[in-house]
């Protein structure tokens, strides 16, 4: 085979791929903005965040959180089970004009959320998957519109920086938090 007959194959076997996974992030979301979100996160391999949304059946959607409860008027994202066992990650539509990136944190964040009821760890784990997720995803070329997200999340990636074997900075952000000291029964 010659070098055009393979760039052919090469280009039809992309182009049959691109609609396969189109049908699949349907799966998750029939919004445009989270399935540009779930894209970026193919693109950078996290099969990890596909094998949990799968896991547990979950669906995206952007929501008004506090519908929820008053209390999660300013809540990111939460992870949730409706009434019929369905489990869904409700992002803040406080944030559906964020960027891609942005959107796609929170998804990679909520999605390692699999216990009924939290734990220091799975937030732990949860917040440095959302910290790494977002070292790989930001554009260093890019402007992102200043938001308590952005912030939140160059603010995680410093932290994961600064962390070390010994000392947690994220954990210890968790556990110092008073929302997360009566989330998680941390005494």
């Amino acid at each position: 085979m010659n070098i055009k007959g393979l760039l052919i194959t090469f280009a039809m076997v992309m182009l049959c791929s691109m609609p396969s996974f189109a049908a699949y992030v349907d799966n998750f979301s029939r919004d445009c903005d989270i399935k540009n979100a779930l894209v970026l996160l193919e693109r950078v391999g996290a099969n990890e965040v596909f094998q949990n949304l799968e896991e547990n059946g979950v669906k995206i959607v952007f929501y008004d959180l506090s519908q929820v409860s008053y209390s999660y008027m300013n809540h990111f994202a939460i992870n949730t089970v409706d009434s019929f066992g369905n489990r869904y990650i409700l992002v803040n539509s406080k944030y559906k004009n964020s960027s891609p990136e942005e959107i796609a944190c929170i998804i990679a964040h909520e999605s390692f959320h699999k216990l009924k009821v939290a734990t220091i760890e799975e937030e732990t784990l949860a917040t440095q998957k959302e910290a790494m997720y977002w070292s790989l995803l930001k554009k260093h070329n890019k402007e992102y519109a200043p938001s308590a997200l952005l912030s939140r999340l160059d603010n995680l990636v410093q932290l994961d920086r600064d962390s070390n074997a010994n000392n947690n900075l994220i954990r210890q952000r968790i556990s110092n938090s008073s929302f997360y000291r009566e989330q998680l029964a941390i005494r």
